[in-house]
């Protein structure tokens, strides 16, 4: 089980993990709906949750009928949600807390697939400081993709398979899977399949908090039996 291993780093998502993001996404792909008057309700959030902003813009153009403006729309939104994220955006429950007891153990750092502006807009709203973060829009393929992971993994100086990720969407599994990289899932989107290694209900999950505070604790050396006479 999970819980009896010790990894030697942590990769957090940021959007709907550490950062209730979500909802300022929603509101700005509300609006963007609305401009070309259709509605937008769970079915169509679940075509964009997780998605990079140019995969999301991609998917949004071939529902609005607008073939090739996907950069045009992902301007539009990408402007939208920063603006929500800056002045409404809150921490996850918990997610101070993880990342602090995280941190005082191993190595740790962000992967999203938001691009770089709008990560740090996040962070910065969150009161949330990492030394190391890659965004989608500094690798060539984002999530779900392994790239992200993979050079996540390579500035923590660890090996994917020993290092844990933290995700919220079936497009971050995906990604931190392919990457050969063990999972906790803490699903956004409730009542749907979650094959990750560990899935809890929140940040907060006592069974996780206690394995991770296990971290820190000193491993006990096997006693050596005295030398024969």
């Amino acid at each position: 089980m999970l819980f009896d291993w010790t990894p030697q780093a942590v990769v957090f998502d940021c959007d709907g993990l550490l950062m209730d993001t979500e909802p300022c996404w929603s509101v700005g792909e509300t609006e963007l709906f609305a401009r070309r008057g259709l509605p937008f309700g769970p079915e169509q959030k679940a075509l964009v949750i997780g998605k990079s902003l140019a995969a999301a813009a991609d998917t949004m153009a071939e529902v609005f009928g607008e073939p090739g403006n996907g950069p045009a729309i992902a301007d539009e939104l990408l402007a939208m949600v920063t603006d929500v994220v800056s002045a409404k955006a809150e921490a996850m429950p918990g997610a101070h807390e993880l990342v602090e007891l995280a941190a005082a153990a191993v190595p740790v750092a962000v992967a999203s697939n938001s691009p770089r502006a709008l990560l740090e807009a996040a962070l910065k709203r969150g009161g949330f400081e990492f030394s190391i973060s890659v965004a989608a829009d500094e690798v060539v393929a984002p999530k779900p993709a392994p790239e992200i992971y993979l050079t996540s993994c390579a500035r923590l100086g660890v090996a994917p398979a020993s290092a844990l990720a933290f995700e919220d969407s079936m497009t971050g599994l995906r990604s931190a899977r392919a990457a050969g990289v063990p999972v906790v899932g803490v699903p956004t989107l409730s009542g749907t399949e979650f094959p990750a290694d560990v899935v809890v209900p929140s940040l907060r999950d006592a069974d996780l908090l206690a394995w991770i505070r296990r971290w820190r604790q000193p491993r006990v050396r096997p006693r050596e039996d005295p030398p024969v006479s």
